[in-house]
């Protein structure tokens, strides 16, 4: 089937448009220059055909939830939402790279790179379900980067309330990663569906693949829905992802939803134990709860990073059952024991319990202010060689080359030796960065133009040098 051409771009007051990024089924996405405050902004536009009654409230909603939203570090921020002159409902977005969605078909993505993106993600997913909503389009094309190397989720297209979701309503589907029970219109979205999309998405990060292509067979929409009927999921095929991950995605798969993890937030939890696993830092999740507003830091840490023996992070279930086991076997004078003279609890012997006397209480004063005072000490020294530690030397980029193909200029150069977690930023302009790690930029240009960049190799946060500027004109090659 031809791909059709993109609509025309509405005029937008206060924005300036540049060129097309992207078109769907309903609407195209083009790049604007806000004209105030000056930033580049992804536009999505819905097209003249499709916009009905029907669809124009599907887009005030969209707009709506993802302005609720949009507060989460991990979806997509919305800025704008409004009605052209020409009568197209658009949204005004930050402008993201959509490189995930090719760079797993590209590349094999590190395990624990898939593992933060994951956490992230269904923090996001989660957060959506507790205020109400269900997603109904999870899948790699939907998580998108940011300039700074941050995964969002992103079109709520079809979202629905999780009270609304019904299974007559008519959406559209993304058959690689929608549940069996959604493609037998049994349900048109549930949490349990929700879990099954994100464990497949998570597959096809690690795998290069959905969990039902075979590569190098059929793969038709009638040929992945038997496949995800039948339910047998292959392995993912590679050495370096642990069983344990192997048997969480599997589980999140489960042709029946009562055998799945019962939230997403499960499952969130099984990548962490992977990322322990891989003795990589877990990454947080990110989502507000009700009842922790008022709680403290500690309360958050002790409810959030619980460790077991072996430095595993447990479940707050198994944490009160190991609880309650210690306080059973406290009667052979372990715990009860030490928890009583830890507290020096008086027995009721009919005296007051002996006061603390000055002296004692002078030297307290002093131990505490002596031991904030080494505490001090440690932090500027660690936070010395935390400096100095993250101010080994970071890479830097050289040898750019261009070359003009039509109406853009494709710029390449040698990996200066990135390490996993590494990104380059190419800086376009003044303001225009994307964040990749592809050792390749695309960009639009047009005759009498000039289009330049430089490249930087952000580590950790933290940006190296800077190349040295690389122009191409429209015409010829350099």
């Amino acid at each position: 089937m031809a791909r059709r051409l993109p609509s025309q771009p509405p005029v937008l007051p206060g924005f300036s448009h540049m060129h097309v990024l992207g078109s769907g089924g309903f609407a195209d996405v083009f790049l604007y220059e806000q004209n105030m405050p000056r930033r580049q902004v992804a536009v999505k536009v819905m097209l003249s055909e499709v916009v009905n009654d029907q669809v124009r409230q599907m887009f005030q909603a969209e707009a709506n939830l993802m302005a609720q939203l949009s507060g989460h570090p991990s979806i997509l921020t919305v800025y704008q939402a409004s009605v052209s002159a020409d009568g197209r409902p658009y949204l005004v977005m930050e402008l993201c790279s959509s490189s995930l969605s090719e760079r797993y078909r590209r590349e094999r993505i590190p395990v624990a790179d898939v593992m933060r993106i994951a956490v992230k993600i269904g923090s996001a997913i989660e957060t959506a379900h507790r205020q109400g909503v269900l997603h109904r389009d999870i899948k790699p094309s939907n998580i998108l980067m940011t300039a700074y190397g941050h995964p969002v989720l992103s079109d709520f297209g079809i979202a629905a309330s999780l009270g609304e979701s019904e299974p007559t309503e008519v959406v559209g589907l993304s058959i690689p990663w929608s549940a069996p029970e959604v493609l037998r219109d049994d349900t048109s979205g549930t949490v349990a569906s929700e879990v099954w999309s994100l464990g497949a998405t998570v597959y096809s990060l690690l795998a290069g693949r959905s969990p039902f292509e075979v590569m190098g067979g059929a793969n038709t929409s009638a040929d992945l829905m038997q496949r995800i009927e039948k339910g047998r999921i292959q392995s993912i095929g590679r050495t370096d992802v642990p069983p344990s991950l192997e048997a969480a995605l599997q589980r999140s798969m489960s042709h029946r939803p009562e055998q799945r993890q019962a939230s997403v937030l499960e499952l969130v939890r099984d990548f962490q134990q992977v990322e322990s696993e891989l003795g990589v830092a877990q990454t947080p999740i990110e989502v507000a709860v009700d009842d922790w507003a008022l709680a403290t830091v500690a309360d958050l840490e002790d409810r959030t990073r619980v460790r077991g023996s072996e430095g595993a992070p447990v479940a707050s279930g198994a944490r009160r059952r190991r609880r309650r086991s210690l306080e059973g076997s406290a009667a052979s004078g372990g715990l009860d024991a030490g928890v009583r003279n830890s507290k020096a609890i008086p027995r009721s012997t009919g005296t007051r319990p002996e006061a603390k006397s000055p002296k004692r209480s002078q030297y307290l004063a002093w131990a505490v202010i002596a031991a904030a005072f080494v505490a001090l000490v440690l932090v500027g020294i660690s936070s010395l060689f935390l400096i100095r530690s993250s101010s080994s030397d970071i890479p830097q980029v050289s040898n750019i080359h261009a070359s003009v193909t039509g109406s853009s200029v494709r710029f390449s150069w040698t990996d200066p030796g990135l390490r996993s977690g590494d990104t380059y930023v190419v800086t376009s302009g003044t303001d225009n960065k994307s964040t990749q790690t592809s050792s390749t930029f695309l960009a639009p240009i047009t005759d009498g133009q000039q289009v330049c960049i430089t490249v930087t190799v952000n580590r950790a946060g933290k940006n190296g040098p800077a190349s040295a500027e690389k122009c191409a004109a429209a015409k010829g090659s350099s």
